[in-house]
């Protein structure tokens, strides 16, 4: 997958957690845990694109690393959400799912980084 394709799905990561935030009912429980989402789940594209600029594989890899833990950070919120919004589940599910393929990507690539960096260093 290349970055383009990432860098627009991690937006549309953001930008669907941003519409089910609007569509909660008001309560403390959603006020605090939609706030701290907000924030983790709009880094992850944030970090991403940093990521896409870095000055050096080691800086690339340290983005990388931001990212993974601002989307398992969201899909825990997306996970306290759901337990006290049962009638959102079925979107809740759905950014769940997307947060979880994002993840399964930039770990992957972090391990693939990581082993090209190894090699790299073997063979000089």
């Amino acid at each position: 997958m290349n970055s383009e394709i990432l860098k627009a799905r991690t937006k549309a990561y953001s930008i669907s957690i941003g519409k089910l935030i609007i569509d909660l009912p008001f309560n403390i429980l959603n006020k605090n845990y939609s706030n701290q989402l907000v924030r983790c789940s709009s880094s992850v594209g944030a970090n991403y694109r940093a990521a896409c600029r870095a000055k050096s594989t080691g800086d690339f890899l340290n983005k990388l690393k931001i990212v993974e833990e601002e989307l398992d950070e969201s899909m825990f919120f997306l996970e306290l959400l759901e337990e006290f919004n049962i009638s959102l589940k079925e979107i809740i599910q759905k950014n769940l799912k997307e947060g979880n393929e994002l993840l399964a990507i930039i770990v992957s690539s972090i391990i693939t980084i990581r082993k090209n960096e190894q090699n790299r260093k073997l063979a000089l």
